[in-house]
């Protein structure tokens, strides 16, 4: 997997915090990208179904008969 080096800043006493609690800040941090991608996915699917919602389609119920014969 390819990566791509990126730098951020941390609170000074957020950053003291958590090496005293052993959080390695680099691992919470692509964490909380993976996270906020996920969140902003699904948040982008939902807006597109509410623009776009399924409708009601005859076929399926005709469909789902035929496993019944």
């Amino acid at each position: 997997m390819a990566t791509t080096r990126t730098t951020f800043t941390v609170d000074h006493a957020l950053a003291e915090q958590a090496r005293q609690l052993g959080v390695n800040i680099s691992a919470a941090a692509r964490a909380g990208v993976e996270s906020a991608v996920r969140h902003a996915l699904a948040m982008a699917d939902r807006a597109a179904y509410e623009r776009h919602p399924e409708k009601i389609d005859g076929f399926w119920a005709e469909a789902e008969a035929w496993g019944d014969e």
